[in-house]
This record gives structure tokens, sequence and C-alpha cells, in this order.
């Protein structure tokens, strides 16, 4: 089995081109061949008239599959969608008035903005690592990420599960940052959302929602279109309303071409053994750590202070792709990385 993994693995990292010097997975990641490949060939077809928008939908269930496969859940239980922020405000919509929602202190906007623009709910912010103790009786919903998009930090989440257990509160998780590089189970929680163009390589675009069907009961399907309908193709027209009984009531119209990229994306970390590529990302991001002289942060995204973006500045100026955020830079390692990268980075700053 360990030489079936790593032969796997090897062959995955194939996929990709040299993309030595790339740290910047956290912000956008890079495409595999099989999707460039894939999305030339729509173009193609597009452009020689041998396209219908019925022939996209075979395309995009094969890729809710693949998703649902790769975070443990039935298909049933997976929306389609483009954006996290527009998913979350389905189920911003859906807290009661007057309810508490816990959020995490510096988490990403787009499951944060949400519930503030409810003005008549409670919104309380604490930090990632009081998150759990800081559930309480009141709270009806928490949200967090899975991992902390400004510092890599992974959540205690079988803790703050347990805590949102004890008190009766819904737990609503951002796994944009962990889906295909951290093992992920969505089964877990009561929603998830994730955006695939970074970990999961994919074309901007192409987004989806987990609901329980505890969850889904609670939600309406507020931004429901033709592509929300039991039959999508009977549901171009009102006023009937048919909607699906699963998840996909929740789906939104597809962007076509990014779906096209997506499939062949999501399907290679679907049939990857994702501790594996933990275990290659955090173990290179262990490894920086240890050149910085910093202590391991066991993450595969690693950051440090640098208000001043001067270190930042020093691996633009030797063509390697990293980001800053929050006053820290940001180094993100993924499949396509090597010790090189690191020692790649050393140099760098030692000019």
């Amino acid at each position: 089995m360990p030489t079936l993994l790593t032969s796997s693995l090897d062959s995955a990292i194939a996929q990709f081109g040299d993309a030595s010097g790339y740290l910047a997975v956290a912000s956008i990641g890079l495409p595999p061949r099989a999707s460039v490949d894939a999305l030339r060939a729509d173009l193609d077809a597009w452009f020689n008239a041998a396209r219908d928008p019925q022939g996209y939908d075979a395309i995009i269930e094969r890729t809710r599959g693949h998703y649902a496969r790769l975070v443990g859940v039935e298909p049933s239980r997976v929306a389609a969608g483009s954006q996290t922020s527009v998913m979350a405000s389905l189920l911003a919509a859906a807290v009661p008035v007057g309810a508490e929602v816990l959020c995490v202190d510096g988490d990403f906007s787009s499951i944060v903005f949400p519930f503030l623009q409810r003005r008549d709910i409670r919104v309380r912010n604490v930090p990632i690592e009081a998150l759990a103790d800081a559930i309480t009786d009141e709270t009806w919903m928490v949200s967090f990420s899975l991992v902390q998009s400004a510092t890599g930090v992974v959540a205690d989440a079988a803790s703050i599960r347990e805590a949102a257990r004890r008190h009766g509160a819904l737990t609503f998780c951002d796994v944009t940052q962990a889906a295909g590089v951290l093992p992920v189970d969505a089964s877990k929680f009561d929603a998830t959302v994730c955006h695939t163009y970074k970990w999961l390589c994919s074309p901007r675009g192409v987004a989806f929602l987990t609901v329980s069907t505890a969850m889904q009961a609670v939600l309406s399907p507020m931004q429901a279109g033709w592509y929300a309908g039991d039959d999508v193709w009977q549901s171009c027209y009102g006023p009937s309303m048919h909607l699906a009984a699963d998840a996909r009531q929740f789906d939104v119209s597809p962007a076509w071409q990014a779906w096209v990229g997506a499939e062949p994306a999501i399907a290679l970390f679907a049939g990857l053994d994702i501790p594996s590529v933990w275990a290659k990302a955090s173990g290179l991001g262990d490894q920086l750590c240890d050149a910085l002289g910093i202590p391991q942060q066991h993450q595969a995204i690693v950051t440090w202070a640098d208000p001043d973006r001067s270190d930042l500045d020093r691996l633009i100026a030797a063509g390697i792709r990293a980001s800053g955020r929050a006053g820290r830079l940001r180094a993100s390692f993924h499949l396509w990385n090597s010790e090189a990268d690191v020692a790649g980075v050393m140099a760098a700053l030692r000019k």
C-alpha cells in the first residue's frame, strides 16, 4: 500500500509544470495539465459551434461527485456554487433574530461579513484558539475556517464540534484553505463551504456548499434559479417552481468553462491519499521554519512577521512567488514544491 500511495502522489505531481519557487497556493492554485487540456478543448469546441448548454450538465454532476468523495459526504449533500460569501449568505439569512453567531478574530471576510450585515443578530468574535471555550448556550452558530487564511493555523475542529454539541450550536466551517491538502470530513459539520481555486487547483468560479439534512431544513433557497430545479431544463420559466429535494436546491447557475477545468483537478485530488499530501506540504513548512530559526508551525502555510514587506520584496526580486497578509509573510507549500524551494527562500533572504 505505501508504494501505491507514493506512486499516486508522484503521478499527481507530474501533472503540474515547472512550479519551482511558487509558494502562493494559499492565494491561487496552479492547474494540472489535464485541466489546461480540457479547457483548451472546450474553447475549441465552443469556437467551432460544437457546444451546447446541456452538454455541461454531466461535467458538473461528475465534479460534484468527485468533491463529495473528497470530503466524505454523499453528492446529495453537496450544492454547487461560485463564491463562498454567496453561500455563506444563505446561512446568515437563516439566523433567528437576536441569536448569536460566534466568529473568529481575523477570519476571512467571506464567512464574517454576511453575518455582520444582519443588524438584528449578535456577532461575537474571539481568537481561534479560544473558539471552543467561547461557545455558550447562547450561541446559535459557530463560524470558522478550518485553516486560517492569514496565519495558516489549523483549528482544533474536534474540540469546537464537541463544544458546539454540548451547547446545541450549529457548526459552519470554511474549508477553502484545507480541502486538497488537509484531510476534510464535511459530514462532521452542519455546513461547510469551499472555493476550489486554491488547494484544489481549479479555475475561479467553482465552489461548494455541504449541508446536513438538519441544516437543510433550516435554510431557505433564497437564490433559487433554474439550476436549482428538480428537473433543470424544466425550470427555466415561472411561475411554477419545483426545486430539487436535496442540497441541489441551493445550486446556482454554473459558469460552464470553469467547471470544465475543475473536473479533472478535483478528480485528481479525490483520488489521492490526502494525509500524504499534508505530510509533504507541512513537512516542507517545518523545514522552512527550521531554516528560519523559528518554532515549527506544522502547517502547509508558514508565516512570519514582515510588517514592512522587506522579506516579501526579497523573495519577489528572486523570482519567488509568495504573499503578504496581515503584516506577515505567507509562504504556502503544495504538491509541486520541494526542498529546493526552502533553499531558494533562504538564499533570497540572505541577500
